[in-house]
Formats: C-alpha cells, sequence, structure tokens
C-alpha cells in the first residue's frame, strides 16, 4: 500500500478521533505529497524513494523549526513541532543504531579502498544512497570523517 493511501486513511482515523495535532501533521505529509505529484516533470505514482526523500525533508523541517523555537525560549511551539516529527517519523522506515551504521560504514570504506578524507565523496555517495531514509545524512558524515580522518 502507497503512502498516500495509508496517509489518507490515517487522516479518516484522526478527524474520527478528533485529533487536531496529528491531522495537522498528516496533512502536511499529504499536501508534499501532491505538491510532489504536480510539480513540473511529476509522476502520477511516487516510487518509494520519492516518498522517503518527502519524508526526511519534513522531518528535516520540524527538527530545524524545533530547534529554533528552543533558542527563543518558545518551548510550546517546540512541542508542537517535536509532536509532528514523531507522528511523521512513523511513515519513515526503520532508523539503523549508530553501531550497525558503523560497521557498515566501515565495510564501505573497505570496498572502496578510502583512506582519506579526499574519499569522503566517494564514501558518502555509496552511503547516503545504501541508507536512505534509514539514516540521517548528518549521521552519517560524522561517521565516515571519524573513520577517514
Amino acid at each position: 500500500m502507497g503512502l498516500e493511501v495509508t496517509v489518507n486513511q490515517d487522516i479518516k482515523t484522526a478527524m474520527k478521533a478528533k485529533d487536531k495535532e496529528a491531522l495537522n501533521a498528516l496533512r502536511a505529509v499529504k499536501s508534499a505529497i501532491l505538491l510532489a505529484k504536480t510539480e513540473k516533470g511529476g509522476q502520477e505514482a511516487l516510487s518509494e524513494e520519492a516518498e522517503i526523500k518527502i519524508l526526511q525533508r519534513l522531518v528535516k523541517q520540524r527538527k530545524d523549526a524545533a530547534e529554533v523555537y528552543q533558542k527563543q525560549g518558545r518551548e510550546d511551539l517546540a512541542a508542537d513541532e517535536l509532536f509532528q516529527l514523531n507522528i511523521i517519523q512513523k511513515y519513515l522506515p526503520e532508523q539503523l543504531d549508530e553501531a550497525s551504521l558503523r560497521a557498515e560504514i566501515e565495510k564501505i570504506v573497505a570496498s572502496t579502498g578510502a583512506s582519506s578524507m579526499k574519499d569522503m565523496g566517494k564514501v558518502m555517495g555509496i552511503a547516503t544512497k545504501q541508507f536512505a531514509g534509514k539514516a540521517d545524512n548528518k549521521i552519517i558524515s560524522s561517521i565516515v570523517r571519524e573513520i577517514l580522518s
């Protein structure tokens, strides 16, 4: 079942439960999907990879907004963003823990023969494709930097 169908069903459930906060997050996901489908060159049906990218972008937006709100002392608005973030993350594939992620990146480094920071781009290219939706690119980047330095 596609993401759009799942989100539509969850919107109906949230409407019946009168859960306004969840409804806002789900509508944001639906809106992002519709925008991606209607933009120039968009397709009628989005691939799973495109859906994951949309969700990752929404998660990143919520994290950034929550950070800004916390810096400004607006804990109420930060809490709303974090709540939406948790709902959106439910649609992403399960995230890898740092230990297993490090082990997989070490395998990539060994297979590519990377030995210095000059090879970071090559390793990051492979790692970001392999872990799309399963790990945050900031975490991947920091682990690659640690291994290569």
